[in-house]
């Protein structure tokens, strides 16, 4: 498959011509396909939950597979959406990533992870530090 055939365009047009043979696209308004994306995001949850750290970093191959399709609907709606909102998703992922460059500068946050509003604060010391 070429990089033409195989990009966020072309796969955002696939998807509109999958809804319109099927007359779905009168089904797919950002208000169902968000809530379509949200119920899936709860299906990859699904496959970690209860799992400890150790097990859901090492998923056999089945798991593997499974949360590869979730995954895959996920990323489906999430291209659908963005289509129907006419928004260039790569260009949005720069733009947020410019954004968390400058929320997060690598000197500040290296090894830490607390929401940039936390980090106005001092880090968190160990239980017993004063």
């Amino acid at each position: 498959m070429s990089a033409t055939e195989d990009s966020i365009d072309s796969l955002s047009q696939a998807l509109h011509a999958f809804a319109a043979a099927r007359d779905w696209e009168q089904f797919h308004s950002p208000k169902n396909l968000s809530m379509a994306l949200a119920g899936e995001c709860g299906e990859v949850l699904e496959h970690f939950q209860w799992l400890t750290q150790e097990a859901s970093a090492a998923l056999n191959e089945q798991q593997t597979r499974e949360v590869g399709l979730e995954l895959a609907d996920v990323f489906i709606y999430t291209v659908r959406l963005a289509d129907t909102l006419g928004i260039d998703l790569l260009a949005a992922a720069r733009a947020k990533m410019a954004i968390n460059e400058s929320r997060y500068p690598v000197e500040r946050v290296r090894g830490d992870a607390r929401r940039a509003s936390q980090y106005a604060n001092p880090a968190p010391q160990a239980e017993g530090e004063l």
